[in-house]
């Protein structure tokens, strides 16, 4: 009895067994069949519908961009003249617009007002000195012939005339010298300008040479862009340029001068632009910008069939075989949408437009033409492309 229990238990567990294998085979060959279809399916979906260009000429215009700052063309230092008055008034602010010869602040004139009195009191008197020293002078020449005055009392009277004479001059020149200080004591604009700084306070006692004011002359104002060395011989006088403050809104400029003298750290040199109309710039805003150097031919691709990594630009060339293949190039300058290829590609190399992304090298692609016409840009003409999945 327990024999034939036994028995059942064994044949019980060889079917449940061979069920079990009859179960892992037939999962097996479904995950196969599984692969197989992905695999076709991959397959499948393997080759890309793509649209090719070839480089194009264009021509790009040559530029040198540069920063630097904004700064006032020409900055006056206005000070006082008059030593140890008193600052009575002040008549204009930081920013204020002023005409040359416009007054900008007075000192007390009472000290001077004085001053020039007693010198007027002293003039004066050297006036009737000299009255008297001439008319005594006239007397002694006219006895002369008589013999009634020595010749030595005559030599006497005239130098006293002569020396009221100098006197009489000396105080001339001392009242025109009072008359100047007080005219010292309004202190006026040297030129047109804007007022960009104030050091004046009034009840202030000042020595003469003591700062009041700076002005912006003209209210004119420049770029000095800094520039490489390598760059300095394409740049002249007259130049145009666009500046970019940090307002944002670009300035038409040209340049004035270019430094004679190149930083001997940086290698950089300093070149002035004017800016006529400076619009929201202000003196010591940095700015981005460019100076224009004309125009030149360059082979150019859509900037869409250029794609960057690492730091490196590549493109997808389609070969013979129809298999894509990655190039790494250089490029350039940039205009619209056209990037100038400067090495790595030859002139009629088929590039994929755009898409790159999606690709990797090796993959096998199926070239289809443009859907739509896209209107060149201004600065070169260039084949629209799309990249499209079937």
């Amino acid at each position: 009895m327990k024999q034939t229990s036994v028995r059942r238990l064994l044949a019980g567990a060889a079917a449940l067994a061979i069920a079990a294998a009859a179960a892992v085979l037939a999962l097996r060959a479904q995950a196969v069949d599984d692969g197989k279809g992905a695999g076709k399916e991959a397959a499948a979906k393997a080759a890309l519908s793509v649209v090719v260009t070839r480089p194009e000429r264009a021509t790009l215009p040559l530029t040198v961009r540069a920063n630097g700052n904004i700064a006032a063309w020409q900055e006056a230092i206005i000070g006082t003249e008059a030593n140890g008055l008193r600052l009575a008034e002040v008549r204009v602010n930081v920013g204020d617009a002023v005409k040359r010869g416009q007054v900008l602040a007075t000192f007390a004139p009472e000290t001077m007002q004085v001053e020039l009195l007693q010198t007027r009191a002293a003039l004066a008197e050297a006036e009737a000195t000299l009255a008297d020293a001439a008319a005594n002078a006239e007397r002694a020449q006219s006895l002369r012939a008589t013999g009634a005055l020595s010749e030595a009392t005559i030599n006497q009277y005239v130098t006293a005339e002569r020396t009221a004479r100098a006197r009489l001059e000396a105080q001339r020149a001392a009242v025109k010298a009072r008359q100047l200080r007080v005219t010292q004591t309004a202190v006026l604009a040297p030129d047109d300008g804007v007022i960009s700084s104030r050091s004046a306070t009034v009840g202030a006692v000042l020595p003469a040479g003591q700062e009041l004011f700076r002005m912006i002359r003209q209210g004119r104002l420049e770029w000095r862009a800094e520039v490489a060395a390598a760059d300095l011989g394409r740049i002249e006088p007259g130049t145009r340029a666009t500046v970019v403050p940090a307002s944002g809104t670009a300035i038409e400029g040209t340049v004035r001068m270019v430094a004679p003298t190149v930083d001997p750290q940086t290698r950089l040199a300093i070149v002035y632009v004017d800016l006529p109309k400076p619009g929201s710039a202000r003196a010591g805003m940095f700015a981005r910008g460019e100076l224009d150097l004309g125009s030149s031919s360059a082979l150019t691709l859509p900037a869409s069939a250029v794609q960057l990594r690492e730091g490196f630009s590549y493109v997808f060339q389609v070969a013979p075989d129809s298999k894509v293949r990655e190039t790494k190039i250089t490029v350039g300058r940039r205009a619209g949408d056209r990037v100038e290829v400067t090495g790595g590609l030859a002139p009629d190399a088929r590039v994929v437009v755009s898409g790159g992304g999606f690709l990797a090298d090796g993959d096998t692609v199926r070239v289809v033409a443009a859907p739509a016409p896209v209107p060149a840009p201004a600065a070169a003409s260039g084949t629209a492309a799309q990249v499209a999945r079937p």
